[in-house]
C-alpha cells in the first residue's frame, strides 16, 4: 500500500506526481527545483543558491515522510552544466552526513522553469 506524502514546507507539486510517495518503509522523492514554497518562484538565478533551495526543499519532504538525510540511500542529480558538480559537491556536505547515499549526477539539456539543478532520491524510513 502506497501512502501519498505532501507539506506545504516544500513546492507544491507542478504537474501530475506527488512530492513523495511512501511504499512499505522505502520513501520515493520526486524531483525537487529551487522553487521558494511560499511564492513558487525560483529562489535566484545563481546556481549555489539554487542548489542550497533544492537541499532545503529535499529536506522538507523528508521530514515530512519521517526521514532525515541519514535516511537516504540513493540520489539523482541533474545539472543544466556540468561544471557546477563541484558546487553540488560543497553544498550536499553541508546538508547530507557521512555515509553518503549512493549517487548520480548528470547534465541535461534543460528543468523545468528553466533552472539549472533538480535532485530526486529514495529513503529508508527508520520503524
Amino acid at each position: 500500500m502506497k501512502k501519498i506524502i505532501k507539506t506545504d514546507q516544500a513546492p507544491a507539486a507542478i504537474g501530475a506526481y506527488s512530492q513523495a510517495v511512501a511504499v512499505g518503509t522505502t520513501l520515493y522523492v520526486s524531483g525537487q527545483i529551487p522553487l521558494v514554497p511560499e511564492t513558487m518562484d525560483v529562489v535566484s538565478e545563481e546556481i549555489s543558491e539554487q542548489i542550497t533551495q533544492v537541499f532545503k526543499n529535499f529536506s522538507a519532504v523528508l521530514s515530512a515522510g519521517g526521514c532525515n538525510f541519514n535516511d537516504v540511500v540513493q540520489m539523482r542529480i541533474y545539472l543544466t552544466d556540468l561544471s557546477n558538480f563541484a558546487k553540488v559537491n560543497e553544498i550536499m556536505a553541508q546538508y547530507v552526513p557521512e555515509p553518503f547515499p549512493s549517487r548520480a549526477a548528470v547534465e541535461v539539456s534543460a528543468l523545468p522553469k528553466g533552472v539549472g539543478v533538480e535532485i530526486e532520491g529514495i529513503a529508508e524510513i527508520s520503524v
